[in-house]
């Protein structure tokens, strides 16, 4: 058997099969989540993200390793300490014919910044970070400007579809674009269908600015069960699967028909602990409230922490295909600390600073989290929580469907209210993923304080708040210079980290599975994109 093996970002390894060239017009691809909406504006979760990316650009576009590229801007710089300047592309047109301009671009943050009613997690904290404010120059010049120095204009920007006024306009979030009649994008392929439960179906844009697309028509079919995921590949249901069962990656390797595309990720698994003074899902020997809530302590957190065996989570659950991690950023992105190891598995050490805070009778815990998200999420949870009941933790295990499990974590406690989250779980795991290659997003998103009105803490599920770290965050995001900046971050993350704010688990490691007639140019952000798959000749 013949493999063709290239290495990318950190270590990452296509492996491919047999090249057998097979003329095809349509790509069908099995997605373990399903898009819930074809608006670009409604969640940020990858399986929503990858499907509305054929149809929608942003201004500054992302690399397979997550760096800054152009999109529908062709160029940006800062022309002074407050003010970014955006080139945009002439000559791009929307799926309907009608010319891309700057109006398009001031009309999509203008709807971001009014709030898009009903999403769940739309991407608008984007525009509050930094006081941005647009302007049109022209019809292809763009000004942003700040309330102070902004370094990280691009990466924030990458974050943001930009959608047609003249489509849009008027359109009910989410309703319109799932029909088709506001889902009018710049992008290389244009919206057909969207079957909830079925599929979701989009054609080439023969028109498109970067060239004509390689595929006639993409199909993203949800396939959630694992064996039913690598089924539907082997009985040829499907032409590739995103997060194929690691368990299976040997076979599907050893199997001439098929081929394995691998890259490190830059998506974190980790726990978060709630810091309510009283958590409703953690309780006493004897099942009634805490006061105070033991999660507050950091050698509660640490203990925790020791007690996960990262190691067996990896050779026994991810098949070997995930990195134990302290860190909150992958190595090689910008703002990783060298000298954050992952915690080694001490179960003795751990009951140790448990018995010191306290808690030596131990406590109840019911560990949240979704079934049908990350690769084995519902292994690892059952997992921790045999690692946590062995050093006199008892933890239950409540996992759900991804869509129900994100409304809860967001927003699921009864004293949220329009304009102020508040999350249910007492504790729970979840995964984030870092933009652009770089620390300052995942330090403002996940270790700085909640302030809904700047966007600070968008991902701080666990309401962590540190001073020191604040500083550091506010600070980061306000020094241009890259060599301040990263030392500023690695303080940050630091500190953050050697509090326990939350608890990494490990980074995973992305694979594909597909027919060996396909080539496919993997992504550390994890998404399945069609660009990205082509036929072998």
């Amino acid at each position: 058997m013949r493999y063709q093996m290239s290495w990318l970002l950190a270590g990452g390894l296509v492996v491919t099969g047999p090249a057998v060239a097979v003329a095809q017009d349509v790509l069908t691809i099995g997605v373990r989540s399903e898009a819930a909406s074809m608006d670009p504006h409604w969640t940020q979760l990858s399986g929503d993200t990858q499907v509305q990316e054929h149809i929608f650009e942003r201004l500054v576009g992302l690399s397979p390793t997550s760096q800054p590229i152009p999109g529908l801007a062709v160029s940006w710089e800062p022309i002074d300490e407050t003010t970014w300047e955006f080139k945009l592309r002439e000559g791009v047109k929307w799926h309907d014919g009608e010319d891309f301009t700057a109006d398009d671009v001031i009309f999509t943050y203008d709807r971001l910044r009014a709030g898009v009613s009903g999403a769940p997690a739309s991407p608008a904290f984007q525009l509050e970070k930094g006081g941005k404010q647009w302007m049109k120059v022209d019809d292809y010049t763009v000004h942003i400007t700040t309330d102070g120095p902004y370094p990280t204009m691009a990466e924030d920007l990458a974050m943001l579809p930009i959608i047609a006024e003249h489509a849009a306009s008027g359109a009910e979030p989410s309703v319109d674009f799932n029909t088709g009649a506001a889902a009018i994008g710049t992008g290389p392929y244009m919206f057909e269908e969207y079957s909830p439960g079925s599929q979701i179906t989009v054609k080439a844009f023969n028109d498109y600015w970067g060239g004509e697309p390689h595929w006639d028509q993409v199909v993203f079919r949800p396939v959630g069960q694992d064996s039913a995921h690598l089924a539907a590949l082997l009985n040829g249901d499907v032409d590739m699967i995103d997060y194929p069962p690691t368990i299976d990656i040997p076979q599907i390797v050893e199997n001439p028909d098929f081929t394995v595309s691998t890259i490190p990720a830059d998506r974190l698994i980790y726990i978060i602990p709630g810091n309510k003074h009283v958590e409703p899902f953690i309780t006493d020997v004897d099942g009634a409230p805490m006061m105070p809530n033991p999660l507050r302590d950091w050698r509660v957190r640490k203990a925790l922490s020791l007690a996960i065996n990262r190691e067996a989570i990896r050779d026994r659950i991810m098949g070997g295909a995930s990195l134990p991690a302290k860190n909150i950023v992958p190595p090689g992105f910008f703002g990783y600390v060298e000298e954050l190891e992952a915690d080694p598995y001490d179960p003795e050490q751990a009951q140790a600073l448990l018995a010191e805070a306290g808690y030596g009778d131990g406590f109840n815990i019911t560990l949240h989290g979704p079934n049908d998200r990350y690769i084995n999420d519902q292994r690892i949870l059952e997992a921790v929580a045999q690692m946590w009941s062995r050093v006199g933790l008892p933890t239950e295990v409540d996992a759900m469907p991804r869509n129900v499990f994100f409304s809860r974590l967001i927003r699921g406690d009864e004293l949220s209210m329009p304009g102020f989250d508040v999350p249910e779980f007492s504790i729970a795991l979840t995964g984030w993923g870092t933009v652009a290659g770089e620390a300052t997003y995942t330090v403002s998103g996940t270790l700085e304080t909640y302030n809904a009105a700047t966007g600070g803490g968008n991902g701080n599920f666990g309401r962590y708040s540190n001073a020191e770290v604040d500083a550091r965050s506010v600070r980061a995001k306000r020094t241009i210079d890259n060599d301040e900046r990263r030392a500023i971050l690695e303080e940050a993350i630091t500190i953050g980290m050697e509090d326990y704010a939350y608890i990494p688990i490990h980074f995973q490691v992305n694979q594909w599975a597909m027919k060996s007639n396909l080539e496919h140019e993997p992504r550390t952000n994890e998404r399945t994109r069609a660009m990205d798959v082509r036929r072998v000749d």
